[in-house]
């Protein structure tokens, strides 16, 4: 990086200009470049990102998945997953509440504050809210401004890297969410059998949620890689089965040998692949939940018939609310959630995103500067 000159506040030094690496247009590499720093308004913080979880949406964002469902002004900078530490703090924000120095994770979804779902606290579903990381900032730069409201301060004697902690604002607050529907639907339990389905970075955490939320159910991981599959045993899964190349009925003998009943009672696909959904719902037993939180796919294909007379719930899922995350944060710095992370240096994100695109990496990859 080269010289600059440096904007003084407090006791912080904030430099005049940023790494950052931003998306000029779709299907092409990241540029990684220097732009200036971002200010701050009033009510708003100043983060240092210290480390950016890159997730499978940012592959997606680049290759233009979500262009039909959302328009964006490009160059942006993606990146939602931020961990890092306040630099900054807008004068209204509250005296007290944020300061400079503090470890912090950001909250995903910033609302408008004034509709029914940011009343009742889902603000990542407001129909008018923005994201980090699908703008003109996010996590893949050296600094973003954040609504002081949207932050979360970290017990720093946790012990927690920031390394762990940002992948827990979206690959570890998605399935928390969606386990939390399931339970609360009271499809887990004593005698349930709740399969996670693709142990990507959200099924390595589904996992754990299921065992940490459902009561005793028995929790069955299904995948197509054996290293992802011990993985989701080293994270507490009582069954993992491989699902690569395999029919149904081939599925259905193994779950039957490993828990004596070839159905699930409740799933959570974390991958949103089509075909993936259409094996869950195959092995969905009689009143069955299941909830999608993975976004592979775009299309949805499974039979009519069953899904009414048999009496499923389909629930959709949508990252988390300030709350959810909350309780994420805080399970982690109580030691009951585990990270399977790689560390990956600023200059290698493209090459990072390539490897994501094609399933290379297990865990998160999450950016350090």
């Amino acid at each position: 990086m080269s010289a600059v000159t440096t904007i003084v506040t407090g006791t912080h030094q904030v430099p005049s200009t940023m790494r950052a690496a931003r998306m000029h247009d779709y299907n092409q590499p990241l540029v990684l470049e220097e732009v200036p720093t971002p200010g701050i308004g009033p009510g708003e913080v100043l983060v240092r990102v210290q480390a950016a979880g890159m997730c499978r949406t940012d592959v997606q964002l680049v290759d233009g998945y979500f262009r039909k469902y959302a328009p964006f002004s490009l160059p942006l900078i993606p990146g939602h997953e931020i961990a890092g530490e306040i630099v900054q703090v807008g004068s209204a924000v509250e005296t007290g509440g944020h300061r400079e120095g503090d470890q912090v994770v950001v909250v995903g979804g910033w609302g408008d504050g004034t509709c029914r779902q940011c009343h009742r606290g889902d603000t990542q579903i407001c129909a008018h809210g923005a994201w980090p990381g699908f703008g003109p900032y996010g996590g893949y730069a050296e600094y973003v401004p954040v609504p002081a409201t949207y932050v979360i301060k970290v017990n720093a004697q946790a012990g927690l890297t920031p390394e762990q902690l940002a992948p827990l604002t979206d690959a570890g607050l998605t399935p928390y969410r969606g386990i939390k529907k399931l339970r609360d639907a009271g499809a887990l339990g004593p005698g349930r059998v709740v399969g996670v389905m693709g142990v990507g970075a959200l099924g390595t955490y589904a996992v754990q949620y299921a065992k940490l939320l459902g009561g005793g159910a028995t929790v069955v991981a299904f995948a197509r890689n054996a290293d992802k599959l011990d993985v989701a045993r080293r994270l507490g899964a009582d069954h993992a089965i491989n699902i690569s190349g395999r029919s149904l009925d081939d599925v259905r003998a193994e779950l039957r040998q490993a828990t004596g009943q070839d159905e699930i009672d409740a799933g959570i696909d974390c991958a949103g692949a089509t075909e993936m959904i259409r094996l869950g719902f195959g092995l969905l037993g009689i009143a069955g939940h299941y909830v999608s939180v993975g976004l592979v796919g775009d299309r949805i294909d499974i039979p009519l018939f069953p899904l009414v007379s048999k009496e499923y719930t389909y629930h959709g899922s949508f990252w988390g609310n300030y709350n959810d995350l909350s309780e994420v944060v805080t399970l982690a710095e109580q030691g009951k959630v585990r990270h399977t992370v790689h560390a990956i240096p600023f200059e290698d994100v493209n090459d990072a995103i390539d490897r994501i695109r094609t399933g290379e990496i297990v865990g998160r990859a999450v950016i350090t500067y």
